[in-house]
C-alpha cells in the first residue's frame, strides 16, 4: 500500500507540473505543449476554411506534435517499461524535464516555435513515463483517458456492478491536481507577472535532484524486493 501511495503521489505531482507548464505556454504564445488535439482540431478547421492566418498557427503546432512525438520516442528508447522499476532513473529524467522547460523560457522571447517545441519535447518524455497504479495505467499530461477512466467505472458502479472505488478516486484525483496545477499558473502569471514555465522548469529539475538524493541516501531500503513486489498487484 505505501508503495502504492508513492506512486500515486508521484502520480500527481507529475499532472500538477504539467498542467502548470501548459498553462504556462498556453497564456505566453497560445498553444499546448501537453496535450495536442484541440489545437489540431482548429488548425483542420483553419485549413479547410484557407485562413491566410493559418502559417504561424500551423508551424507551432506541427512543432508542438513532433517534439511531443520525439520526446516519446525519447523516454521509449532510454527509460519506459510497463512496470514501474525504481532503478531506473526517473530523478534524472525529471530534471532533463525541467532544463526543457527552462530553456523553453529562455528561447521563449526570441521565437515561440523553438519554446513550444522544446516544452513539448518535455512533455512527451512525462507521458511516457506512465506508470501501472493496480493494473491501471497512469498518464499525467492530459485529462482524456483520466475521464475516461472516471466516466466508465462510475457508470459501472451505478448499473450495480462491483467497481472497487479506488478505480474512481485514482483518476479524480489525477484530473483535480490537473485543474488546480493549470489554475495556479494562471494565478502566478496574472496576479504575480512570472511566467509558469520558469517556476515548472525550477521545480523539476529540484524534483528529479532530490528525488535521486533521497532514493539512494534515505529510501533505499523502502524499495526491497517485497514492497517492489507488494506495488505490482
Amino acid at each position: 500500500m505505501r508503495f502504492q501511495t508513492v506512486i500515486l503521489s508521484g502520480g500527481c505531482c507529475l499532472a500538477f507540473g504539467a498542467a502548470f507548464a501548459n498553462a504556462g505556454l498556453l497564456l505566453e504564445t497560445g498553444t499546448s505543449v501537453s496535450h495536442l488535439t484541440g489545437d489540431i482540431s482548429r488548425i483542420s478547421i483553419d485549413l479547410a476554411r484557407n485562413s491566410p492566418e493559418i502559417l504561424p498557427e500551423l508551424l507551432r503546432v506541427v512543432a508542438a506534435a513532433l517534439a511531443f512525438a520525439m520526446g516519446a520516442l525519447v523516454s521509449g528508447l532510454l527509460i519506459h517499461q510497463p512496470d514501474l522499476d525504481f532503478a531506473r532513473p526517473y530523478g534524472r529524467t525529471v530534471s532533463g524535464i525541467g532544463v526543457l522547460f527552462l530553456l523553453s523560457h529562455v528561447t521563449e522571447a526570441a521565437s515561440p516555435i523553438p519554446a513550444i517545441a522544446l516544452a513539448a519535447f518535455a512533455c512527451g518524455i512525462q507521458n511516457s513515463l506512465a506508470t501501472r497504479y493496480r493494473g491501471m495505467i497512469l498518464r499525467t499530461t492530459h485529462l482524456t483517458g483520466l475521464i475516461t477512466d472516471f466516466g466508465t467505472h462510475f457508470g459501472m458502479r451505478l448499473r450495480g456492478i462491483r467497481v472497487p472505488f479506488w478505480k474512481i478516486a485514482v483518476p479524480g484525483v489525477l484530473t483535480a491536481a490537473f485543474v488546480l496545477g493549470g489554475t495556479s499558473a494562471a494565478l502566478v502569471f496574472y496576479r504575480w507577472k512570472l511566467d509558469p514555465v520558469l517556476l515548472a522548469g525550477v521545480a523539476y529539475l529540484l524534483a528529479g535532484i532530490l528525488w535521486t538524493l533521497a532514493k539512494h541516501l534515505v529510501f533505499r531500503g523502502f524499495f526491497s524486493k517485497g514492497n517492489l513486489e507488494g506495488g505490482k498487484e
